[in-house]
């Protein structure tokens, strides 16, 4: 990439950043009609430098455009909104990757992940399902791949070939279920973070415990299946070495998990900020702090060179070379929003009123259609911001805010794990050599539909339960 060109991507990314802090911290008045213009040159920056695959994404929300203009006089209000959302979908990626990027220097998250592989079989499934949760924090969609690749590398001393294959596929699902697993309850998640934005009235704490339940659900069935449906092996089984290390591995990841959510509770209550807000600053914050306690000592000025360095790195280097992920989720929300503004007006042509259905069948449609939609390649960004304002208001349903997200949060869920367009079955795919869609199909079909219904059953009875 053009030097130059990766410079000016880095500031624009982290203007858009700071901007959008700015807005959520309570000075929208100041930056709320500068903030879509920047939105604007950073779409048009990104896509010069993307393959024509991400460039077809940008093309797509152009014609949305074109014919939101041509059918509907409030537009531009339209289009200043989805770029209001493609900024905050930009700025809360940016803020994650600090963390990940932080996480990629230091020697315990390796640690913690090799004892995590290691465990024996009887309790490997839910090592890596609970540690996986605490990796999928740190690192995003990066606790996939070096869980991952740490799974495959300890599979690949297995010398009986049918073990090492079971061995592969039952370790690479544990991840890849319980990164999704945390999809519903964190609030670093895009699950929570676009979801909340997208129902009036409903906020994280709210939703906490109850998708906690989720998130409970989802790794007590797949730990159910993966025992039940055990493969048979013929011949003794090989005795397993004892895992180097012991739990206390895993205290890093724990503490970090306890004072990003702590920070997020007491800045709540002191400010009253949405926690999307709120994230926006204390993961940076807590980052660099992390970076400035991996390079004590480091560089020629000591701890402040090597910090120096390794935000220069981070934000002209790093930052940039994620422009392809960057475009896809931004143009995901931009297209979402446009594309929901122009099926209301369809939907009131045709008769079709939403409210006129039962609210059990609401919420449970929307556990099922998110992953469905999922199987034509939209994206459960792209997904949920064009199905989310298309639902009638909770108390025409007559259930709480927290209720609608529930269900949201578990369709999103679901689609991570059976979706072959969704980067979590991309990369489990790469590791087990096998499609994204044999994947999604045939390695979660039996778990997806026992899941499903099962959230079907939850968010009904939930939604009983806060209405």
């Amino acid at each position: 990439m053009n030097r130059a060109l990766a410079t000016s991507t880095g500031i624009l990314l982290i203007l858009t950043t700071a901007l959008m802090v700015l807005y959520e911290w309570g000075a929208a008045h100041l930056v709320g009609g500068v903030l879509p213009l920047v939105t604007g040159v950073v779409i048009l920056l990104l896509t010069i430098q993307v393959p024509n695959g991400r460039k077809i994404f940008v093309a797509v929300g152009l014609v949305l455009t074109l014919a939101l203009a041509m059918h509907l006089p409030d537009w531009q209000m339209v289009v200043k909104n989805g770029l209001m959302k493609a900024a905050f979908i930009c700025a809360f990626f940016c803020a994650l990757v600090t963390l990940r990027s932080a996480a990629q220097g230091s020697p315990s998250i390796q640690k913690a992940g090799y004892f995590l592989a290691e465990q024996p079989p009887g309790r490997r499934y839910l090592a890596l399902s609970f540690g996986g949760q605490l990796f999928a924090l740190v690192l995003n969609y990066g606790a996939i791949a070096l869980l991952g690749g740490l799974a495959v590398a300890s599979a690949k001393t297995e010398p009986n070939p049918e073990i090492k294959e079971h061995r592969t596929r039952r370790m690479l699902l544990a991840i890849q279920r319980g990164f999704t697993s945390t999809l519903p309850w964190s609030p670093l998640s895009f699950a929570v973070a676009i979801s909340t934005a997208l129902i009036p009235g409903a906020s994280w704490g709210k939703v906490f415990v109850p998708s906690l339940v989720t998130s409970a659900l989802m790794v007590g069935t797949g730990w159910a299946l993966d025992t039940i449906f055990k493969p048979k092996i013929a011949g003794p089984r090989p005795v397993r070495a004892r895992p180097e290390g012991s739990w206390l591995l895993m205290a890093p990841l724990a503490i970090l998990l306890a004072v990003i959510i702590a920070s997020i509770g007491v800045l709540f209550l002191l400010t009253g900020i949405r926690v999307v807000g709120l994230v926006l600053v204390i993961v940076p914050c807590v980052s660099v702090v992390w970076v400035m306690l991996q390079t004590r000592g480091a560089g020629p000025h000591g701890m402040g060179g090597g910090v120096s360095q390794r935000l220069s790195d981070f934000a002209f280097t790093e930052l940039p070379s994620l422009r392809g992920e960057i475009i896809l989720l931004m143009m995901a929300g931009y297209i979402g929003t446009v594309g929901s503004a122009l099926l209301e007006p369809t939907f009131a042509g045709l008769g079709w009123d939403l409210a006129v259905l039962p609210t059990w069948l609401i919420l449970v449609g929307l556990v099922w259609l998110i992953p469905l939609a999922g199987q034509i390649g939209m994206n459960p960004i792209m997904a949920v911001t064009l199905i989310a304002p298309l639902i009638p208001s909770a108390q025409a349903l007559g259930v709480s805010p927290s209720a609608i997200i529930v269900a949201i949060t578990s369709g999103w869920a679901l689609g991570g794990v059976t979706s072959p367009f969704t980067a979590t079955t991309l990369l489990i795919g790469g590791f087990g050599n096998v499609s994204a869609r044999h994947v999604g199909l045939n390695w979660n079909g039996v778990y997806f539909l026992w899941i499903a219904a099962i959230l079907s059953v939850w968010v009904v009875v939930f939604a009983q339960l806060s209405a």
